[in-house]
């Protein structure tokens, strides 16, 4: 009995996390899949049909092709921009927060720890909170309403470059850098042929990171841009969405302009799985 009593609780605790588990699932695949949904019905469908069952009457290409042809495509241009932003800041704000955090962890220089210190402190400040400054620092200097004014505020993340020190630290050993200085390597050279090398697997997380937060960003745009050609996808779906106060049709084509706006980060995702996968088995050859 006093055997069985153990297993139960611990059968109990298993129940309860999976019930968890399942509730968590569930509230971030739902508004995924009624959008994946919603995407295949028609204007006319979209309201008059059961929600939770897809439409096999073409409203799914009847809608992309549509989109694809609203405002002689901008929807396309959206997206380039969309790419443009988020995949351009993406990678320099990963390059940036390598070097950053590669010196903050490998180098002992006067004020290094206070700059850590404050830049931990800079983690806790919500972005939403920086936008407005940003767009006062901009404006004097003629840096509104273009591409750089979505991209610049973006370049530098406390968070990533706290990822990036951590991980250099445990990353990078001394003794390798110091063979290198032996060989004659500059401290640049180290850099970039040892440390970015043995960083990799956190570079790939910080950019991934970064790509998300920069592709579903909404304020900084909002604040920043007031030409539509030059909006990324997040504002561009919301001025298709005022629009539609006055035209019920395209409620159907910012549905789809949503469902086709997850393609690119679940791709991407999927395809830099393999760079986790790689250091996992990496770590267990060395171990």
């Amino acid at each position: 009995m006093t055997a069985l009593a153990p297993a139960r609780s611990m059968s109990r605790a298993n129940v309860f996390s999976t019930v968890i588990l399942v509730i968590g699932a569930l509230y971030c695949v739902l508004p995924v899949l009624w959008i994946v949904i919603a995407a295949t019905k028609s204007s006319s469908e979209l309201f008059s049909t059961p929600t939770a069952i897809p439409s096999f009457t073409g409203g799914l290409f009847e809608n992309v092709a549509e989109l694809l042809a609203y405002r002689d495509g901008i929807f396309g241009s959206w997206m380039l921009n969309s790419a443009l932003y988020a995949g351009g800041g993406g990678l320099a704000s990963t390059l940036i927060a390598a070097a950053a955090g590669y010196a903050l962890a490998k180098y002992s220089f006067r004020g290094s720890a206070w700059i850590f210190r404050i830049i931990v402190a800079a983690v806790l400040l919500p972005q939403i909170m920086l936008a407005i400054p940003q767009y006062l620092l901009l404006a004097p200097l003629g840096l509104t309403n273009n591409y750089l004014s979505v991209i610049l505020p973006l370049l530098v993340s406390p968070y990533a470059i706290y990822l990036c020190k951590i991980y250099a630290e445990a990353s990078v050993p001394n003794e390798i850098m110091e063979a290198a200085r032996i060989d004659g390597a500059s401290e640049w050279r180290i850099f970039l042929s040892t440390g970015l090398r043995l960083m990799s697997p956190a570079l790939v997380t910080v950019f991934l990171l970064q790509f998300i937060a920069i592709w579903n960003n909404f304020l900084l745009p909002f604040i920043m841009l007031t030409d539509d050609s030059k909006f990324p996808l997040t504002l561009g779906l919301y001025a298709m969405l005022r629009a539609g106060a006055s035209q019920a049709a395209l409620y159907s084509l910012v549905i789809t302009g949503a469902a086709i706006a997850i393609i690119p980060v679940v791709v991407l995702f999927l395809s830099l799985q393999r760079f986790w996968r790689l250091d996992l088995m990496s770590g267990g050859v060395k171990a």
